[in-house]
């Protein structure tokens, strides 16, 4: 598609043009047009009947009526919940509550007061001193004395029964048996375990000097003539048999090997290669045919049918308002911004989308 070409402004629209615009413009008008009349008639009643009807109406009537009822339940329920139980606070108990304060004043500061004072005064001091002396004389001749006997008593009984016994066990039964027990172990350990003990030592040298030294240096010499004649020889031959294997057998397999890697990667690599080969052949070329020489064209088939459809319901769009309002058509800035930078009205021919600058000369 050569891009350098522009679409001719004005008539230069092709049958399909028309032929899609003319039903879109009768659709306009007799669908859109009446609904659009009655929208317009329906909120402008709307309006009038909420300003001249309604405001009025509740400014005038309604809004009276809900305070005036208001009112009057407020008064209705005071009148049953609250005024009752106020009188009865204040001319009932209010006054009963002062009159048995002023009672229970009268009734302390001339009756329980004096006679407060008078027992006090008369009997309760005299009692209690009377008690305290009777205390006083019982605790220096009768209790004390008696708490030391008391004292003295439990003394013995605790001295006879947990402390006498147990000094007696310790300093005639213990003492004596322990060091019985003590003398008896001082005999063993001097005639009995010392020799033995030096018997075993004896033993135990003696068994280390002639078996297990000689049996130690015996193994120790065998394990040193079993590495010099026989480990250290045959180590040796296995690292000179190990050397000459990896030298003369696994580096040149190892070789070979790379080598058949690298052949290999190369014939997979020339396979590849002739695979897209025929996979562009088979595939890529004609689909990259059919998306040029058929995809294409309808796709700006389409295009053109769409930019048509939407040039038609913007003029029946313009002409709806002209008849409505008698104004000039202003083209969105939706509309002018999907244009990618037109500057036509809404009834010109819409500029390309992709516009390469002319050669000159």
């Amino acid at each position: 598609m050569d891009m350098d070409k522009r679409a001719p402004a004005g008539g230069g629209e092709g049958c399909l043009v028309g032929v899609i615009r003319i039903p879109v413009k009768i659709v306009a008008v007799l669908v859109v047009l009446p609904v659009r009349v009655g929208w317009e008639l329906l909120v402008a009643a709307a309006r009038a009947v909420h300003r001249h009807v309604l405001g009025p109406l509740y400014v005038h009537v309604v809004e009276p009526l809900l305070r005036a009822l208001g009112w009057l339940l407020t008064t209705l329920l005071k009148l049953v919940f609250v005024w009752p139980w106020i009188g009865l606070w204040r001319y009932l108990l209010v006054p009963v509550g002062q009159g048995l304060a002023w009672l229970a004043r009268g009734l302390y500061d001339q009756a329980l007061a004096p006679a407060g004072r008078f027992l006090t005064g008369h009997l309760l001091r005299p009692l209690g001193a009377g008690l305290a002396w009777l205390g006083r004389g019982g605790m220096r001749y009768l209790l004390a004395p008696l708490a030391k006997g008391v004292a003295w008593i439990a003394w013995a009984v605790g001295m006879t029964l947990f402390v006498w016994p147990w000094v007696a066990l310790w300093r005639y039964v213990l003492t004596p048996v322990g060091r019985g027990i003590a003398w008896l172990a001082a005999a063993v350990y001097r005639y009995v375990l010392t020799p033995v003990g030096h018997g075993l030592v004896w033993l135990l040298v003696a068994v280390f000097r002639y078996l297990l030294r000689p049996v130690g240096l015996g193994l120790a010499w065998l394990v040193v003539a079993l590495y010099r004649y026989l480990l250290r020889p045959v180590g040796h031959g296995l690292v000179w048999l190990a050397a000459a294997l990896y030298r003369y057998l696994l580096t040149p397999l190892g070789q070979v090997l790379v080598w058949a890697w690298h052949v290999a990667g190369r014939i997979v690599a020339a396979l590849w290669r002739g695979l897209k080969l025929v996979g562009w052949v088979l595939v890529g070329w004609p689909a990259s045919r059919v998306y040029r020489h058929v995809l294409t064209p309808v796709g700006h088939a389409a295009r053109e049918v769409w930019r048509t459809g939407r040039a038609a319901v913007r003029e029946a769009r313009a002409t709806v308002r002209r008849a409505l309002f008698g104004t000039p058509p202003v083209e969105p800035a939706r509309s002018r911004a999907r244009t990618l930078g037109s500057t036509t009205a809404a009834d010109a021919a819409p500029a390309d989308e992709i516009s390469l600058p002319r050669r000159q000369g």
